[in-house]
């Protein structure tokens, strides 16, 4: 899940590679190695709000590269790294992407009540519709809001998602405007399958199929995506076997 928007600023020069994404120009190649503790300590030597956000991407890159719900210090210092930079740039589209990713993470464990009195749900819906406000083209804002949608309703019901404003068309129709600006990257398909599968692997097997199929058709530039794309091949896997019941629970556990 990334989205680093590209900004001006000589002192993150030194932690690019040569060969970076002209649209991610601080993709470090400790970051595209999977070095991630690393990425983040040499982002953050410089802390300005820029460098804040990209801490935080890279811990939380970390949390969705390891097994199961991520340790609770890293996703709270993950977090603390996208407040940061919020504190400095209120507007910064990175640092709300970020947080909204870390609180995203924050709740997955928790149950609908405690996730309800956190207020994790709204935040997350309101920060990344803030992203979308500001930069409609984001793929990794509508990749997050698609799986908003289908958390929702899984964890809150019939009842949460009319009371959220969730449902299954929209996150459609943002997973689709994901694709269109950022086709290649396994994250986005991943976590849609991953979200749909953990919802109910039965009834959404076409959309979930295609996503993984995708997920596992990308080019990996990143060890995340590597990452991505093998865990969409496990799930893949899983949903051939047809048991529906592990699959749900697999996903839903991100035992995968």
């Amino acid at each position: 899940m990334r989205a680093f928007i590209a900004v001006t600023v000589l002192g993150l020069c030194a932690i690019a590679p040569a060969d970076a994404d002209p649209e991610e120009p601080y993709l470090s190649a400790a970051f595209v190695e999977g070095r991630y503790d690393d990425a983040a300590k040499a982002a953050a030597a410089t802390p300005t709000a820029d460098t804040h956000a990209f801490a935080a991407r890279a811990l939380l890159a970390k949390a969705m590269c390891g097994d199961g719900q991520p340790p609770a210090d890293l996703l709270s210092k993950a977090r603390a790294h996208a407040e940061a930079s919020l504190s400095l740039d209120p507007h910064h589209i990175e640092g709300r992407l970020q947080l909204a990713i870390a609180r995203s993470l924050i709740a997955r464990p928790l149950g609908t009540r405690a996730s309800l009195d956190a207020g994790h749900g709204g935040a997350i819906r309101d920060l990344t519709r803030s992203v979308l406000a500001d930069d409609p083209v984001n793929a990794y804002a509508h990749g997050m809001m698609a799986v908003w949608h289908i958390e929702v309703i899984r964890r809150g019901g019939r009842i949460g998602a009319a009371i959220m404003g969730a449902d299954i068309d929209t996150a459609r129709n943002h997973y689709r405007e994901a694709v269109a600006a950022k086709p290649d990257d396994a994250s986005i398909h991943w976590q849609y399958a991953r979200a749909l599968a953990a919802l109910n692997p039965k009834r959404f097997k076409a959309d979930i199929t295609t996503a993984l199929d995708a997920a596992r058709d990308t080019t990996h530039e990143t060890a995340l995506e590597a990452t991505m794309a093998k865990r969409a091949d496990t799930l893949a896997r899983l949903m051939a076997a047809g048991d529906n019941r592990v699959t749900k629970t697999a996903a839903a556990d991100d035992m995968l």
